[in-house]
């Protein structure tokens, strides 16, 4: 049947199928992109190997390599017990993880009960709405009207105001919409047989069908809500409020240090540059913790539902 098609099985390939047109590979093709690969890892990990080498050496060892530390020696962990010992960093770190879990959760709720009733072809106003929110993808009001809005309804100054206004992605909502499209029509029609309603076959049927997007969708989410600095730079004046983003750019960019810090680094017990690579680090590990394991779903995920439906 293999040779019908047009593909067979070759020998050193571990049982994959290869097209009969496809030539073996070349043992100096497979070194050259073994060696591609290597430079592409090398490229990417190398300047986070520094980044966190720096954060964890000592003043000594900074001063001795006239800044970045490229190899370990004189590991202190000062920098991480000055910046989490409760002062303006440990804060901001709370309060960057609360909007991040309190954002996910309303924009994929948003996100998945509009996606939702876009998908269901016989829901009331469903091709207008769907043209509004496609409408949104390319024409926006502007800076000045959002701010104004965001005033009006008396939001700034509060961490709704870095929810609120970033809580829809007009892409997230139709990809997860082309998702819950290819579940099967049969699922649902026995469903409603049985007397299912809509938040029922939602939450028992196409939610279960459809954990790869969820997850793919939701990393999209936390990670927008992690990394924004933009809003609380406009919405908020308090410096208590501020999310781990904006304390980051106000010790690495503006060079402006906590009293405990200053301190500190006045002593010669801490090194400006480990706090700047310390923040980076602790801003960067969540990240870089949750990827690998939505890691295997973004194939599944965004591929199925960017092209089905």
């Amino acid at each position: 049947m293999s040779h019908v098609l047009g593909v067979k099985r070759r020998e050193g390939t571990r049982g994959r199928l290869r097209p009969a047109w496809e030539e073996e590979p070349r043992p100096a093709g497979l070194a050259a992109k073994g060696l591609v690969l290597a430079l592409a890892c090398a490229a990417v990990l190398f300047p986070l190997w520094i980044v966190v080498v720096t954060s964890v050496s000592s003043v000594k060892t900074i001063t001795e390599a006239g800044g970045l530390v490229v190899v370990p020696r004189g590991i202190t962990l000062v920098a991480y017990q000055e910046l989490l010992g409760g002062g303006q960093v440990t804060r901001a770190a709370l309060v960057s993880l609360g909007v991040t879990l309190v954002g996910t959760l309303f924009s994929m709720t948003v996100s998945v009960l509009c996606a939702y009733g876009l998908s269901r072809s016989g829901s009331v106003l469903h091709r207008p709405l769907l043209m509004v929110l496609l409408a949104t993808m390319f024409f926006g009001a502007g800076l000045i009207p959002t701010y104004l809005l965001v005033q009006g309804l008396g939001l700034t100054d509060t961490y709704l105001s870095l929810i609120l206004p970033s809580a829809v992605n007009v892409f997230n909502i139709l990809v997860l919409r082309s998702f819950f499209m290819s579940v099967a029509p049969e699922l649902i029609d026995s469903a409603r047989i049985d007397g299912a309603g809509d938040a029922r076959i939602l939450w028992q049927i196409v939610m279960p069908l459809s954990r790869a997007v969820l997850a793919v969708i939701s990393l999209f989410y936390a990670v927008g809500y992690w990394s924004a600095w933009f809003n609380a730079s406009i919405y908020l004046s308090d410096q208590d409020m501020m999310p781990l983003q904006n304390v980051m750019m106000q010790l690495v960019l503006k060079q402006e240090r906590p009293t405990g810090l200053a301190q500190a680094i006045n002593t010669g017990h801490l090194s400006p540059l480990s706090i700047q690579m310390a923040v980076m680090v602790l801003a960067l590990l969540p990240v870089a913790v949750l990827s690998p394991f939505v890691q295997r779903h973004f194939k599944k995920g965004m591929l199925t539902g960017a092209v089905k439906g």
